[in-house]
């Protein structure tokens, strides 16, 4: 299966800071900011030649990003790949021996299903696989 890379995913801070210094070192606006309360994170996006750099803003200081942050520091948190069918795709990771880190795909940002893939099994790269919401 060919994958298109649909977006990079970086852990910040504060989109407050964050923002304006993309918006300089891309010389580019963010055209878009989204709120995903089930991943307790506020977004930005950028886009750059087809591709997408989401900035991540942990809303709870327990959350997944203020832990990665905490543990690594800002920078790189994942790569997302669009594939045509999430399910079948998931079907064909899990019998290939990877690890998901959920049973079903799930909603996420920019009208996407997501899934990811556990870092362990990916040289230490947490994976997500996304499909545009139908």
């Amino acid at each position: 299966m060919d994958y298109k890379v649909d977006h990079i995913g970086i852990a910040v801070n504060s989109l407050k800071t964050s923002i304006p210094l993309y918006e300089r070192l891309l010389d580019s606006k963010c055209y878009k900011t989204e709120q995903v309360s089930g991943e307790q994170v506020d977004t930005a996006f950028f886009l750059q030649n087809g591709a997408k750099i989401e900035l991540l803003e942990s809303l709870d200081p327990n959350g997944v990003i203020a832990k990665f942050i905490a543990k690594k520091g800002e920078g790189l948190h994942h790569i997302a790949f669009e594939v045509p069918d999430i399910q079948a795709e998931m079907e064909r990771l899990k019998n290939e021996g990877f690890t998901l880190l959920n049973e079903a795909p799930k909603l996420g940002a920019d009208n996407k299903w997501v899934c990811f893939v556990h870092p362990r099994d990916t040289n230490g790269v947490l994976i997500e696989l996304c499909q545009t919401k139908a």
